[in-house]
């Protein structure tokens, strides 16, 4: 195996690893030689080991909620303990609530901002922790690897996922904290949008084949792009926000500054703002918005979940 590419003695955690994508994400990191901490909220999670154990791999189960701010540390403690470090983190776990604005309870909004983005930041935050010291103990860099799932919905501001879209944007923007504020001690952090059939998306996505026989939305297929963004290989990738599914892999441009009004006198009035932005404004297409629809050119499976598609 290519030594930029193989986990070889690498620890990894992977959250919501029982299932779906987080579990192909556990096999693939495995694949490569990672020991894999498999958190989960329920048993499979242990069956999710037991699968890795049987390929020959290591792995432990971590069962609790990643929701609960100490779990963070609990799965990092668990990474180091059992394997003698912590290398990559691949935070993956979530819920949908979907509703439209106006039905949205609560709840809705609180659990799936919960589990997603606070789950998101509270093991970032653990694993931030445990770098941080091991790089000051080292005197200099040391590995790190952060992967973290947002959506296209983030992109698109689904409809019928207020909750959902505005976690998976905020998601994105703790990637790129993440990167920033790590970058000194050696971590790379990264954040995937993907698409994939699971338990999950199930009723989102159509039937999906493509040459080979795999489904072009198998959960496989992001795996792999995870144990690759995992390796010693993606050194120079952080900060980056990736489209994954099918047979590609986008990446995503920062936003850009499309038009400056600028005030004559130095100070807007609402009237110099209205000869300014109206005109500019008035026949423009509704889909142009913030929201990233060129996206959607990028859909080839057959199977997209664009609003209005």
């Amino acid at each position: 195996m290519n030594a930029d590419l193989t986990l070889a003695g690498r620890t990894a955690v992977v959250t919501g690893a029982g299932a779906g994508l987080g579990r192909s994400e556990a096999l693939a990191l495995a694949a490569r030689g990672a020991n894999v901490v498999v958190n989960d909220v329920g048993p499979a999670a242990e069956e999710v080991v037991a699968e890795i154990k049987a390929a020959g791999g290591q792995a432990v189960a971590v069962i609790g909620d990643v929701g609960e701010w100490s779990m963070g540390d609990t799965l990092v403690s668990a990474a180091l303990d059992t394997f003698g470090g912590l290398d990559i983190v691949v935070n993956n776990a979530g819920v949908l609530r979907d509703r439209m604005l106006f039905n949205l309870s609560e709840s809705d909004w609180d659990d799936v901002i919960r589990i997603h983005l606070k789950g998101h930041a509270a093991l970032s935050r653990a694993a931030a922790a445990h770098w941080r010291a091991a790089s000051k103990a080292a005197g200099g860099p040391v590995y790190g690897r952060v992967i973290n799932t947002s959506s296209e919905a983030f992109l698109f501001g689904s409809a019928g996922q207020p909750n959902y879209s505005a976690a998976k944007a905020g998601i994105v923007a703790l990637t790129l904290s993440t990167a920033q504020g790590l970058a000194r001690y050696g971590v790379r952090a990264n954040a995937i949008c993907p698409r994939a059939r699971t338990a999950m998306t199930a009723a989102s996505f159509g039937e999906g084949t493509s040459p080979g026989g795999l489904d072009a939305l198998a959960p496989e297929r992001v795996g792999t792009f995870v144990s690759y963004l995992a390796s010693p290989a993606a050194d120079h990738i952080s900060g980056q926000v990736f489209i994954v599914y099918g047979d590609m892999v986008a990446l995503m441009a920062a936003p850009t500054v499309e038009r400056k009004f600028t005030a004559e006198s130095g100070i807007f009035s609402v009237e110099e703002l209205n000869e300014q932005l109206t005109p500019y404004f008035k026949d423009r297409d509704p889909h142009r918005t913030y929201a990233a629809y060129s996206v959607a050119a990028l859909d080839t499976t057959g199977a997209s979940k664009i609003p209005g598609q």
